[in-house]
């Protein structure tokens, strides 16, 4: 059996690189024209009566809940670091910390889309980790997908991604980014 000769362009040139270009260019573009992650607006603050309180995070379940006295505000299902079982014990290890924690920052220009910074390391844990002579690891953030990837949406949740962070898509961090203020108490659950 003779084997097909590969399709020509009107002058003649093979088609075969042209599409591959194309489609390279096409996932750079993706990334490039991801309009809804550079031209994001910080999301306004809900009234102080809908905003959650406290912000209890499963980490088995892969669940985020906003709670506001008790009352469950919103359930978010998340990715976490891409080692996640056990607590953070230093830098790189791709857990996300275990433990009690509180809202240090709103950030509306994060290398993810929108984040809320957890305040891993306490002063404990950062204390026990300079007397082991290991560093904590720190930068802990609820966050949204990385600039330039929104268009994954939910399969991101496929696999835990994040370096130890919890990670949601960006229509739902812009949910809870609305939701949660400074101070927030933060509880990370195995």
């Amino acid at each position: 059996m003779a084997a097909t000769p590969l399709r020509r362009g009107p002058r003649g040139r093979r088609w075969t690189g042209s599409i591959a270009a194309l489609v390279v260019l096409g996932f750079f573009g993706l990334a490039l024209v991801d309009q809804r992650q550079w031209a994001r607006v910080e999301p306004d603050l809900v009234a102080a009566p809908e905003r959650a309180d406290r912000i209890l995070v499963e980490k088995a379940a892969r669940r985020l809940t906003l709670l506001r006295e008790g009352r469950v505000l919103a359930i978010y299902p998340v990715s976490l670091g891409f080692s996640p079982v056990g607590q953070k014990a230093r830098e790189g290890d791709g857990r996300t910390p275990e433990g009690v924690y509180a809202i240090a920052y709103r950030n509306p220009r994060s290398v993810a889309h929108l984040s809320l910074k957890v305040s891993y390391p306490t002063p404990e844990q950062a204390a026990q980790a300079s007397a082991e002579g290991r560093e904590p690891g720190g930068d802990i953030m609820i966050h949204g997908l990385l600039n330039g990837l929104s268009w994954l949406g939910p399969l991101h949740r496929l696999v835990d991604w994040t370096n130890g962070c919890v990670g949601v898509t960006n229509a739902e961090m812009a949910a809870i980014y609305a939701r949660v203020d400074v101070g927030t108490p933060v509880e990370i659950r195995p």
